[in-house]
């Protein structure tokens, strides 16, 4: 069995930093499987009739959130491989998702009859939820720049019966700016931009090997623009998510802060999710936030046994 990768002694220096006290319970948290978690696909089959044909199969079923009955904890031992292959799974009655992986669409509640962009989209689990909460209405544009995680979200929005996307295959940059000029603009737009990957480390420990502070701050630059980009194309009163699955301040609280001191007609909304959330931070390293950093809501992986992830929402005033 191979020795499980260890974390650089530079992310461990910024978490602690970061966490505090908290740090020897995140660390113990990172030791442990990842919850299973599934959302039901309620364009196909309603929430109570998946719950009864998965108990039947002897599946234990915790449906944590009362405001978010879709979302499904499955507490059975199941065999290997056993959630993937059933045939529910199989008819796309529901989509294996992680718990903090629902929150992005949870906080934009994007409605029926709404435009709306992902421009970061594949492999289609935000996506997916999406068309779902606009009860396949509406337009939902969702875009990737990379051909072969396009085959895998034209697979899962096929599976999940999704008709009201359209697929579009552009750096996302180039695609704002594109409709910026086709003067197109949407009610709603999710930028859940590609990170580090911090918060993943649970599900994915090759992310210890993979992390390198360059990275953290070429993708902090990347995350900017295309915030940036996205805020040009969003209607007046339209709201958009940003968010990632990291903790790196760089890719989080300082892409809020270059968007509030850039964008005067732009506005950061507080969030209700169903989950405790973590305070952000107003300071790192050599650089101090505006204090409207705080309405952002960081989640962190022992705080409610998910995921990592970091989720603002921002409103354009006119």
């Amino acid at each position: 069995m191979k020795p499980k990768p260890q974390p650089k002694p530079l992310f461990i220096e910024r978490m602690q930093k970061l966490l505090g006290k908290e740090f020897d319970k995140y660390i113990k948290i990172l030791e442990k499987e990842p919850v299973r978690s599934i959302r039901c696909n309620t364009i196909k089959i309603p929430i109570d009739e998946l719950k009864k044909r998965l108990e039947e199969k002897s599946w234990k079923i915790k449906q944590p959130f009362k405001t978010n009955p879709e979302i499904m904890i499955i507490e059975s031992h199941l065999k290997p491989g056993e959630l993937g292959r059933s045939l529910e799974h199989q008819l796309g009655y529901y989509y294996i998702q992680e718990l903090a992986s629902m929150l992005p669409i949870i906080a934009l509640n994007p409605k029926p009859n709404d435009l709306v962009l992902d421009l970061c989209a594949a492999p289609g689990s935000k996506t997916t939820q999406a068309a779902a909460k606009m009860q396949n209405t509406g337009t939902l544009i969702a875009n990737e720049v990379n051909f072969g995680r396009i085959k895998i979200l034209a697979s899962n929005l096929q599976k999940c019966g999704v008709t009201n996307t359209i697929i579009t295959k552009k750096d996302g940059i180039a695609l704002c700016k594109k409709l910026k000029q086709n003067k197109i603009r949407f009610d709603k737009i999710l930028v859940d931009a590609p990170c580090s990957g911090e918060g993943t480390l649970r599900s994915s420990p090759k992310t210890y090997k993979m992390w390198n502070i360059k990275t953290i701050k070429n993708l902090s630059k990347l995350q900017k623009a295309l915030v940036a980009s996205a805020i040009e194309i969003l209607k007046p009163k339209g709201e958009l998510i940003y968010s990632t699955c990291t903790h790196a301040p760089e890719e989080n609280e300082e892409v809020v802060d270059f968007i509030l001191k850039n964008f005067p007609n732009i506005k950061i909304q507080s969030i209700k999710l169903p989950v405790k959330t973590d305070k952000t931070i107003t300071k790192w390293e050599d650089k101090e936030y505006l204090q409207d950093v705080k309405y952002a809501c960081r989640i962190y992986p022992q705080t409610n046994n998910t995921e990592g992830f970091f989720i603002v929402k921002f409103k354009k005033l006119k």
